[in-house]
Formats: C-alpha cells, sequence, structure tokens
C-alpha cells in the first residue's frame, strides 16, 4: 500500500510537471496576445492588396472626435475673435461667467472666487501680463477643453457663449488695465481731478 502511495504521489508529481511545462515554450511564459502580428500606422504591409495597412474609411461612415465641427472654432494662436461685438454679447458673457467661472476666478477675475476661499487652489488672475498677452484662440482652448486643474466646459458652454464670456473676460481685463491715454476726454478728466477715486 505503501508503494501504491508513493507511486502515485510520483505520477501525479510528473503529470503536474508535465502540464506546468505546457504553457512554457522556450524556458517562456507564452504571450500569444502580446506577440501577435501587427502593423504600425501607416507602415506598408502585404496582407492588403493595395499594401497599406491603414484601412480607408467606409462609405457612407461619419467621422467622430477627430474633426472640428464647430463654426466658431479659431486656432490657439490666433487673435480673431468670430463674433460681433456688442452690448448684448458682453451682457450675455458676463451672465454666463457668473455662472460658471466666477465659483473659481471671482467676480472680478483676480482667482479669489468661493472655491478658492474655501481652501483649493487659487486659479491665477486673469490681470496679470500673461494673460493678458494671450490671444483669444488660447482662451477659446481653455474654456473648450481645460487647463491645469480647471475641467473643460465644452459639454455646458455652447460655442457661442463660450465667445461671449471671452469678451466679458477681455472687458474684464481691460477694466483693470486700460491706459489713461484710451479713455474717453470725460473720463479723463475725472480720473486727473481725483473723482474717479471717491
Amino acid at each position: 500500500m505503501r508503494n501504491n502511495f508513493s507511486s502515485l504521489a510520483i505520477n501525479l508529481a510528473l503529470l503536474f510537471f508535465a502540464f506546468s511545462l505546457s504553457g512554457c515554450s522556450d524556458n517562456t511564459l507564452r504571450q500569444d496576445m502580446a506577440n501577435q502580428p501587427r502593423q504600425n500606422p501607416l507602415s506598408p504591409t502585404d496582407f492588403f492588396p493595395d499594401g497599406r495597412s491603414e484601412r480607408p474609411a467606409i462609405e457612407n461612415t461619419v467621422a467622430r472626435g477627430s474633426l472640428e465641427t464647430d463654426a466658431l472654432f479659431v486656432p490657439k494662436d490666433s487673435n480673431a475673435f468670430p463674433l460681433p461685438l456688442s452690448l448684448d454679447l458682453l451682457e450675455r458673457g458676463k451672465e454666463r461667467y457668473a455662472i460658471f467661472c466666477s465659483p473659481c476666478h471671482g467676480l472680478q477675475g483676480d482667482g479669489n472666487g468661493m472655491v478658492a476661499m474655501r481652501g483649493m487652489k487659487h486659479p491665477p488672475t486673469f490681470h496679470q501680463d500673461r494673460l493678458r498677452q494671450e490671444p483669444n484662440g488660447y482662451i477659446y482652448d481653455v474654456v473648450a477643453n481645460g487647463f491645469g486643474a480647471m475641467s473643460g466646459y465644452s459639454a455646458q458652454i455652447p460655442p457661442q457663449d463660450r465667445w461671449a464670456i471671452i469678451a466679458y473676460f477681455r472687458a474684464l481685463q481691460l477694466s483693470r488695465n486700460a491706459p489713461v491715454s484710451q479713455l474717453p476726454p470725460a473720463l479723463k478728466e475725472k480720473l486727473m481731478s481725483g473723482e474717479a477715486t471717491k
């Protein structure tokens, strides 16, 4: 009985060893999915008759994700403003800014919104030189796609409202950085007389 038990144990050990070796090839673990044939993007191949690894789009399909469908889109380095500036646009921008931007950036754009006052990281002030020099396309991209800790608002804010916010953003910047030479004569006189500070 003891011989039967030891021969059974040896047979089981050999069987286990055989099964464990069956998953190995050249002393390495087999990874068929990692070693499967593949093509690098745009590389030539003999697999398809036209010799291209990238396949053309199927007829009547609609591309998604890579196409820019925003009619008001401008490149990041562009300073263009695709909408006519008006008082209505600024009012709309002020309203949208108060809803979406002021919780973090503050009503004056100084980065002291309620979120920042409650302990979160302060966003940069809009009145710094770097942001005053940035083109409108850059600001549009930040509103749409986010930057740093800021999430993108492309799902919440339609393109026309993004431009309204940018118009108001520029008005906020101008409110603290307008050159005296560009003020209307009445405001310039008021400023020089000291009445503007009262």
